[in-house]
């Protein structure tokens, strides 16, 4: 069923240049290797289909979005098949991250027919106000035009393909070119069949989509420069992210670059909840830490508590929990690489303690748990970058001040935790102003994994969590990023948009 191809415009297109994809198990497949020449040709084909998707009718939309998810659950078996062979991820997980991929294109498609999304307001006019008139002035939000998705690498559906960023774009109005990742070309592939199966039935532009693969940075360079690109999502590392939003802020025409570039997601453990319940807090800390293999951007890397018998127990708790965690599979053996050398630079830091160490070895991963006191981790910020992996660091203040100074150390981060009792809430109290500037979420007695795609949620952060503190990938909200605000003045109802006549 693979080609091999980019599917640029309605066209499968092959390249001269090729690359293998690099499976955890199973078949190797060869795919064709994105050019600036392939992505100019998508960028060109959806500004020309902009010219009617980016007019097209609610409803429109919505049934296209339907039927994506429809051809995406047709091919169901096929993406499992090809998305475990890829990630080494387990059958269950693709067929839930394919359910909240098909979730996604369907609520899209239910909140652009509300049509709440558009903000339109209307101030009528006032022709007898003194001592001017005012003019007839109405508002609404209006697509940006071709938007670029990056893949990410740890989500080979909900956050690629058809993930969130396309999902959020197509129902704006907005034609996607994705650049697809390349720890999975062949999930990519089959889910571009899809959405081109879709466009085909519903009529669409082929422009709408496309999709370009390759293993390098050329494709990736050519497309957020590209002057018909007016907005890019992405979801990656930090050094991939900075670099392409300094590539944005470059151009010519400056466009919005909206990064995702994950965080260390701290929890604070305060001490009446410690105290109650600290034993069950460190395996469910065990648990959130190791989910997937710790490859996720919510992964609570940090856990801070203050120092005392009831940290000690903690600890005990949380090596004990971790210890019985094997080994797992990483997305790609780069990612493997990245987690040893963050294991290095975590151990040789000044202070660092290991409670937790093993082996691990070409694409396993297995759980590493170290611990500090609270005075070197303010003197070392190298600890508070991200290590993406089941890597768990404990951070034991010497007492609540220093805890608040830790919380004021942090840097941006998708979300912040506080594990509490009612005893502990004058505590929660002093901390909250500060995780709300830290963080796009905060959670209370629970844990950061596990995003729910609903209307309030908020993933997204100050950087570097993200580059655009205003915004969210996940949740209805993530339309707004590929929407503009537009004012029409004295305008004729015959030139309005439809969603704006009477």
């Amino acid at each position: 069923m693979l080609t091999g191809k980019h599917l640029i415009a309605g066209e499968w297109v092959a390249g001269e240049a090729t690359f293998s994809s690099d499976p955890a198990h199973g078949q190797a497949h060869v795919f064709a290797v994105g050019t600036p020449a392939h992505v100019d040709a998508a960028a060109r084909g959806a500004e020309d289909a902009f010219r009617t998707y980016g007019y097209s009718g609610r409803e429109e939309r919505a049934a296209f979005l339907e039927i994506i998810a429809d051809e995406i659950d047709a091919r169901g078996k096929e993406i499992t098949a090809i998305g475990t062979s890829e990630t080494g991820l387990p059958e269950a997980r693709l067929e839930g991250e394919r359910g909240r991929t098909t979730g996604q294109l369907r609520m899209f498609a239910a909140h652009i027919r509300k049509g709440d999304y558009l903000d339109r307001r209307h101030d009528a006019a006032l022709p007898e106000r003194q001592p001017l008139p005012r003019p007839d002035l109405r508002m609404i939000q209006r697509p940006v035009g071709p938007v670029a998705v990056f893949g990410a690498s740890n989500f080979p559906l909900a956050f690629s393909t058809a993930g969130g960023d396309t999902a959020a774009a197509l129902a704006a109005g907005c034609p996607v070119v994705v650049k697809g990742h390349p720890a999975h070309p062949g999930t990519g592939e089959i889910v571009a069949q899809a959405i081109d199966a879709a466009i085909r039935k519903c009529g669409v532009h082929p422009g709408a989509f496309s999709l370009v693969q390759g293993d390098d940075m050329a494709a990736g360079q050519a497309l957020v420069t590209h002057p018909l690109i007016k907005a890019v999502g992405f979801t990656g590392s930090l050094a991939g992210g900075r670099a392409l939003f300094d590539l944005c802020a470059a151009r010519p025409e400056p466009i919005p670059f909206y990064g995702e570039m994950g965080s260390v997601n701290p929890m604070f453990l305060l001490p009446d909840a410690v105290q109650a319940r600290g034993a069950d807090i460190a395996k469910g800390w065990a648990g959130s830490l190791t989910m997937g293999a710790g490859q996720f951007c919510t992964n609570p890397g940090i856990a801070v508590v203050i120092d005392g018998p009831d940290a000690d127990a903690f600890a005990t708790a949380a090596t004990e929990a971790l210890a019985r965690v094997g080994a797992q599979t990483m997305l790609t053996g780069g990612i493997a690489e990245a987690y040893r050398a963050g294991r290095e630079r975590v151990a040789r830091t000044t202070g660092v303690q290991e409670l937790l160490t093993s082996t691990c070895d070409l694409r396993n991963a297995t759980p590493y748990l170290y611990r500090v006191a609270g005075r070197d981790w303010l003197d070392n910020h190298i600890l508070g970058e991200e290590v993406f992996g089941p890597l768990g660091i404990l951070v034991t203040a010497a007492d609540f001040d220093e805890m608040l100074a830790i919380a004021h150390s942090l840097q941006g981060q998708l979300t912040c935790t506080l594990h509490m009792d009612e005893g502990d809430t004058e505590h929660g109290r002093r901390l909250m102003p500060v995780l709300e500037r830290k963080a796009g979420r905060i959670l209370a007695n629970g844990y950061p994994t596990g995003v729910e795609v609903c209307d309030a949620m908020v993933h997204g952060g100050p950087y570097p969590a993200t580059t655009n503190f205003g915004a969210t990938s996940v949740g209805t909200l993530s339309i707004r990023r590929f929407l503009r605000p537009v004012c029409y003045q004295n305008m004729p109802e015959s030139l309005l948009p439809d969603d704006l006549r009477e």
